[in-house]
């Protein structure tokens, strides 16, 4: 006598379940379902043609947004100079990246400092994405008006390098992307410092206030941060040797900065203390034989 299909199909999947087998039958829509999207997305093979791709469409998006605000700017400021209009898109990329790249390493997570090397999720590719085109942009201003030094140029093609590698490798964006929270921190207020001394308004109690504030957090979240951040990233076996070099190397370049920073700091002291003595010795009563002068 023939046996149904349906009972067929049951004895089939039984045989799953015999308890020589440690797992339960899973089939390949329930094992797919069972994941969250966002973990399939950074489980997936980067160097894979679709995942290439969409990082690749990505990365072009941010270059022609940021050349595209750059050429507003520069419409909306014809009677400026191009570099403020550059400095304007450079400000506005460091708030908007600060805010994301703060939020990704502070609240959505993982911690930089525990799981360095861990599988890129997507939130962290999206932030990497955008710096990414601006980096390239920026760069390509620079060598083009040839305005910034040799420190600077170094900095902007090691940040290019360690972000291409991170997107293509899969992993490592969490410590990748602690470093540019710790590092554009700063950069608005730089830029705000320049369009204070354009504007004639530098030398204010709001310039001394920027420039504190500016010298407070270089020292405290670029150097002290960063130290740790390096020193989890040195430290964890996950991280790919070639990453750990260039994350040295890019300490390096901060420190190279800190030392700059530090003889700014120490001229507006020293000038301050200057005025600050001179006007004293100008305010204090002179002495003739003895006795107070008559004012």
């Amino acid at each position: 006598m023939e046996v149904p299909a349906r009972l067929t199909h049951s004895k089939r999947q039984s045989l799953f379940l015999l308890p020589c087998s440690p797992f339960p039958a899973l089939s390949p829509s329930s094992t797919a379902l069972s994941l969250p999207q966002s973990t399939q997305l950074c489980c997936s093979d980067p160097f894979s043609p679709p995942g290439m791709v969409s990082i690749v469409l990505e990365v072009t998006c941010s270059l022609v947004a940021w050349l595209s605000l750059y050429s507003c700017f520069c419409y909306w400021n014809k009677h400026r100079s191009y570099e403020w209009s550059c400095r304007l898109v450079t400000l506005v990329h460091g708030v908007i990246v600060t805010c994301l790249s703060g939020y990704v390493a502070l609240l959505d997570g993982p911690w930089p400092l525990t799981h360095a090397g861990s599988p890129n999720t997507s939130l962290q590719i999206h932030v990497l994405s955008l710096t990414l085109g601006y980096f390239i942009f920026d760069l390509g201003w620079c060598l083009y008006f040839q305005t910034e030094g040799d420190l600077m140029l170094f900095h902007h093609m090691l940040s290019i390098c360690g972000m291409i590698m991170v997107l293509g490798l899969g992993k490592s964006a969490t410590e990748v992307n602690a470093v540019v929270f710790v590092s554009e921190i700063t950069n608005p207020l730089l830029q705000t410092r320049w369009f204070l001394r354009e504007m004639g308004c530098y030398h204010t109690f709001l310039g001394e206030v920027v420039d504190f504030f500016f010298v407070f957090l270089f020292l405290v979240l670029r150097i002290g941060g960063g130290a740790f951040i390096m020193c989890a990233m040195v430290t964890s076996p996950d991280p790919s040797w070639l990453l750990k070099a260039g994350g040295l190397a890019m300490y390096i370049v901060s420190l190279g900065f800190m030392v700059e920073i530090c003889h700014f700091a120490r001229r507006k002291m020293l000038k301050k203390y200057r005025s600050w003595t001179s006007l004293r010795s100008m305010n204090a009563p002179v002495k003739t034989n003895g006795h107070l002068a008559a004012h």
